[in-house]
């Protein structure tokens, strides 16, 4: 009777970086926050600065403060539009990032847990609408709306803004991490299926579920070409049209105050990071280590 030994399989020694491999890479991770950093600061000291000395003077260092006198003007200009523009874009975005979080978290947890036919030909077709530009969607989507004549209505933006691949590919894989034994215990216990998932599942994918609304909040707000193509009722329009038209107006429009229009359109995107980062931070980092 022979016997094998086998041998222990040997652990490659681990790889310890150089003074100069992270000096490199702080490096390059501090000219990247340069980049991404430098035009908000320019944004937040030229829209601070006293009325029409936005583009004078040191464009990267405060000069004077008249940020509550640009409001004013900001507020008083066409009759206060502005302020119709940022509500637009928050109802926009609030209504399409829950509704597209919700679609999203179904089909996710849907097809991770349950068996029927296409379920892989489904996923595939998911992960093939991640890599499509939304922007290639925006002529037919022009053509349909135009058909049924919802050209000048908000469900012409909010009807695509729900429709997530992106999010249905991150619910998916946080649904497969969902032991099946909770899944199991809740059929035993009488719950329904929907009733499972409203309350085992989704607590359990909630940093996905954040981080999909935080992703769709955004891409929703920074959406021009749709909205423009869409609205033509200026009062319908989200705040990214209303600017760019302003911009396009010299003569009706201060340029300043497309300046600080586009310091106080980026602060909801702020603070909705600020206030769910340790929820996204985790979305985005879990399924790193298995």
């Amino acid at each position: 009777m022979s016997t094998t030994s086998t041998k222990p399989q040997r652990l490659r020694p681990r790889r310890e970086t150089t003074p100069l491999s992270r000096t490199a890479v702080m490096l390059l991770l501090a000219l990247s926050t340069l980049y991404f950093l430098l035009p908000l600061w320019w944004l937040l000291v030229a829209a601070t600065k006293p009325f029409g000395a936005q583009f004078s003077g040191s464009g990267l260092w405060f000069d004077g403060f008249g940020l509550f006198d640009n409001l004013s003007r900001l507020s008083a200009q066409d009759g206060g539009i502005f302020w119709r523009w940022m509500l637009n874009s928050v109802l926009y975005c609030g209504v399409g990032a829950l509704v597209g979080t919700a679609l999203s978290a179904l089909a996710g947890y849907t097809i991770a847990k349950y068996e029927f036919r296409g379920r892989g030909v489904l996923f595939g077709a998911v992960l093939a609408a991640v890599l499509v530009p939304k922007v290639l969607f925006t002529l037919p989507l022009y053509l349909m709306f135009s058909g049924v004549h919802l050209i000048d209505n908000p469900l012409a933006v909010l009807l695509p803004s729900v429709v997530s691949p992106f999010g249905v590919y991150l619910s998916r894989v946080f649904a497969a991490q969902v032991p099946d034994e909770v899944i199991e215990a809740g059929r035993l216990d009488g719950a329904g299926e929907f009733r499972i998932f409203r309350t085992l599942a989704t607590r359990m994918m909630l940093p996905a579920l954040v981080t999909i609304f935080l992703f769709q909040f955004v891409e929703i707000w920074n959406n021009y070409l749709l909205p423009a193509m869409v609205l033509g009722d200026d009062r319908l329009q989200p705040v990214t049209v209303g600017l760019v038209g302003w911009n396009a107006s010299h003569v009706a429009v201060p340029p300043p105050l497309v300046v600080i229009g586009s310091l106080v359109s980026v602060a909801p995107l702020v603070i909705a990071f600020l206030a769910l980062q340790r929820f996204w931070r985790a979305g985005m980092t879990a399924g790193a280590v298995k």
